[in-house]
């Protein structure tokens, strides 16, 4: 047997963060050393950080990227290790993954393949290394080998794939495995999305199984640089079968996952292959020879333990209330914030924000215990404290701020929310402030302003007015202001801006409302594995949906406003997501919702394209939120539309023909 202890190395880096970036790295090496770990892979570009943007052309990141990888090489004894930075070759940047044996820089690896959708804009920053090309790199005098390398570590063949070369058709990883390659590192930043990790889990099996490889899968964990969300897969798995899995959406800033492989069973298995033909040219000028004892070790038991949640039957909650939890943690440290304030309405969507920041205190206190919580969380607290209650005291201000066209439901739904969860509620009565400002318009236009000539303004006013007192709330407590808008109010522009706009964070506007109002009822009576429910939120669950902006004699709802959130859900994944015509939309509602009247249908998905072209504006302003799936509306990220357009008025006026057919029968 030749046995070989390996690991995936997880880390929750920022960007441009040197000093704690490179404290991570030196964490997990010592953790693997202290383990007898041979193999340590590290998520790429772990050393800057992956979202260093348009600061990875400052040639002074290069230079400083150099100088940690040194220091990383130098702690290095008895381990291979590799490391992931950005290196200029030929006049362009490039994406590599340094390999580093005992204490040796040895070469790098440039990524093939450039993510460059979604959320992804790698080709804006660096050049895609090109196949079966090897070039010559120099760091502190010394030169290195780069490009499509194999290196043979004693007599163990290591390769790699770096993130998406292992996503696309023809991944790298063919090539190696007729080289010889034992061994595939594939140190990655894959962002989370809904039900992502299975699509890992796939690529990762197969890839150890078509190559007949061991494959060692590893990526970020938290929030690394604010829209993004890490969650931490790291993977093993040989010949076709997963031998280790690793914790998810963990709040530690270093785990390893580890395995002990055997290399022998992996070359024979590739040698009963009958497809499997190895690369006899006897050019190997891209096999990268150094000589490295390895260890004994023995073998260990498969570690495929999971935590309970990811059984659950209701994964998409668990994931999404672990996923926003932890990225809140990050944000609010990285920040150096000292807190959370929420403007809480008794609504589902300010009820959503407020239980995820207290959801995520529990979570952390859980994983790191209540001490370790408060040294990761910083120099935050005015005084120590002693429980989970007395964290979300501290770092959770809630205010609901009353105008005369609030109700007591709300308020008092407010109130109990606030009470369950520990926060520190506050009361705002801002309805004289509202009429200052409409006394103030009407005797300088010279007429009264009235709810049948001037809705919209006397709406809006009143969610404007709000934001002053909440930011000079988050100011006096140094803390952060979440917005709580949600992505459906965002494809329609159903939000007034600088009102409930306001914020420096929108935790919740990747999400639709149609799915938080099941999550909350979730919520209410089932909660995450390890917290459990809160029951206290049935008073905002049975509830309508209002922005509660006209008179109370109006009966406002949003739905009423708009359309049903299913539908303006519906329309908005034809429309921006599969990029489908109004009319092509219409076609799907109708073959969708058969019980509902076509031609409603049909005024729905006009009012739909209309408020969409008309808000861009808005979009373009949101503050920064989470990715949590592939619909995300986002332009910063994801969703790129015109600010001024033709507002499909050609597209619209084929679907009111359709209508106008379907009327007269």
């Amino acid at each position: 047997m030749k046995l070989v202890t390996i690991a995936a190395g997880v880390l929750n880096q920022t960007p441009l963060d040197w000093t704690g970036n490179l404290e991570n790295i030196l964490a997990a090496m010592e953790q693997a050393q202290q383990q007898n770990v041979s193999i340590l892979c590290l998520p790429e570009l772990c050393i800057t950080g992956y979202g260093c943007e348009d600061a990875f052309h400052s040639p002074g990141v290069e230079k400083t990227a150099h100088e940690m990888l040194l220091a990383v090489a130098d702690a290095a004894h008895d381990l291979v290790v590799s490391v992931g930075l950005p290196l200029t070759y030929a006049g362009g940047l490039f994406n590599t993954a340094a390999l580093i044996v005992d204490g040796r820089i040895i070469g790098f690896v440039g990524k093939q393949h450039l993510a460059g959708d979604g959320i992804h804009y790698e080709p804006r920053w660096f050049k895609r290394w090109p196949e079966a090309v090897i070039g010559e790199v120099e760091i502190d005098d010394t030169a290195y080998p780069l490009g499509d390398l194999v290196f043979e570590v004693g007599d163990v063949r290591i390769a790699f794939e770096i993130c998406e070369d292992a996503w696309v058709a023809s991944r790298p990883g063919a090539r190696h495995a007729a080289r010889g390659a034992d061994i595939i590192l594939n140190p990655s930043a894959s962002h989370f999305a809904f039900g992502k990790h299975r699509v890992r889990r796939g690529f990762v099996r197969e890839g150890s199984r078509a190559f007949n490889v061991n494959y060692v899968y590893t990526n970020l964990v938290g929030n690394e640089s604010g829209r993004a969300i890490y969650d931490g897969d790291a993977m093993i798995a040989c010949n076709g079968e997963l031998v280790a899995l690793g914790r998810r959406l963990s709040f530690e800033d270093v785990t390893l996952t580890t395995a002990t492989i055997d290399i022998d069973v992996t070359r024979m298995a590739r040698a009963r292959t009958g497809s499997f033909q190895p690369e006899l040219d006897g050019d190997e000028s891209d096999v990268i020879q150094v000589k490295f004892a390895w260890p004994e070790c023995e073998l260990e038991s498969k570690d495929l333990s999971r935590d309970a949640w990811e059984d659950s039957p209701d994964i998409k909650h668990e994931e999404f209330t672990r996923s926003v939890s932890l990225a809140l943690f990050d944000y609010m440290r990285k920040s150096h914030s000292r807190g959370f304030v929420v403007s809480l309405s008794g609504g589902v969507d300010s009820t959503s924000v407020v239980v995820l920041v207290s959801i995520m205190v529990r979570l952390a206190i859980n994983e790191l215990g209540i001490e370790r919580f408060r040294d990761k969380a910083g120099d935050i607290f005015a005084s120590i404290p002693e429980t989970g209650d007395d964290v979300v005291r501290q770092l959770l201000t809630t205010v609901y701020q009353a105008t005369r066209n609030s109700s007591a439901t709300t308020r008092d739904a407010a109130a109990e929310v606030a009470s369950a969860i520990s926060a520190d509620h506050l009361f705002f009565d801002v309805d004289s402030l509202v009429q200052d400002y409409v006394t103030t318009v009407e005797q300088a236009i010279g007429r009264e302003l009235t709810w049948d000539h001037d809705d919209l303004a006397l709406q809006n006013i009143q969610s404007r007015v709000r934001s002053p007192g909440v930011w000079m709330l988050a100011n006096i407590r140094n803390a952060l202001l979440l917005s709580t808008s949600n992505r459906s109010e965002s494809a329609v522009g159903y939000t007034t801006m600088d009102g409930d706009t306001s914020g420096g964070l929108a935790p919740i506007a990747g999400i639709d409302k149609a799915y938080l109002r099941t999550w909350l009822e979730w919520i209410e009576t089932t909660g995450p594995d390890g917290i459990g429910s809160i029951p206290e939120v049935r008073c905002v669950n049975v509830q309508e949906p209002t922005a509660e902006l006209r008179p109370a004699d109006s009966h406002q709802t949003d739905e009423g406003d708009l359309m049903p959130y299913v539908i303006l859900d519906a329309i908005e994944r034809l429309a921006i997501r599969d990029k489908l015509m109004p009319i092509e939309v219409h076609e799907h509602l109708q073959a969708d919702y058969p019980d509902i009247d076509a031609l409603q249908l049909g005024q729905w998905t006009i009012r739909f394209f209309q408020l969409w072209c008309r808000n861009q504006w808005k979009r373009e302003r949101f503050a920064p939120s989470f990715h949590l799936d592939d619909k995300n509306l986002d332009p910063k990220t994801w969703c790129r539309f015109p600010i001024l357009s033709g507002s499909y008025e050609y597209e619209i006026e084929k679907l009111r023909d359709k209508l106008a057919c379907l009327s007269s029968g």
